[in-house]
């Protein structure tokens, strides 16, 4: 019997997104988590800019902080904005941190952010996910995978 797909987050508008994460990384489990903002980075993420191309996540102390993610400054925001590389803290319950902590120690996972979306009450939230690292052979692999589907595509276009 096959294992049941897991439930899809609420996610109603996508600010930015890690694509390369699924090319580097196989995704083992991902998480849903808040994150502690201020208020000119909120607003600067409601007009659709952020990136986390080349962001990770850690656990410190009990706590889950995202690093080198980066949200430009708010162009209204004069000397109230903050600073567009800064740490920002996770917000998720103390069983999924000691579940990530574990699954990092013990198996060597990697933590990294896959997007940072609003759900549908206007939270900002962060989908983490625990990964492995891809071989190079794996890549391959994926690119031929993709290639296929690809073509699979083309010929049953044509065909139709």
């Amino acid at each position: 019997m096959s294992k049941a797909l897991p439930t899809p987050f609420d996610k109603t508008k996508v600010v930015a997104e890690n694509r390369r994460a699924r090319y580097d990384y196989f995704v083992e489990e991902r998480f849903e988590a808040g994150i502690a903002l201020q208020g000119t980075e909120v607003k600067a993420l409601r007009t659709g800019e952020g990136s986390i191309a080349e962001s990770y996540a850690t656990v410190e102390d009990e706590e889950v902080w995202l690093i080198n993610s980066s949200i430009p400054q708010y162009g209204a925001g004069s000397w109230m904005n903050h600073e567009p590389r800064r740490r920002r803290k996770l917000l998720l319950k103390q069983r999924e941190i000691n579940k990530m902590h574990g699954a990092i120690n013990r198996q060597g996972l990697t933590l990294i952010p896959l997007s940072i979306y609003f759900n549908s009450s206007g939270k900002a939230k962060v989908e983490l996910a625990l990964a492995r690292g891809k071989k190079v052979h794996d890549k391959r692999d994926t690119i031929k995978e993709r290639d296929w589907k690809r073509e699979q595509g083309r010929l049953l276009r044509n065909r139709g």
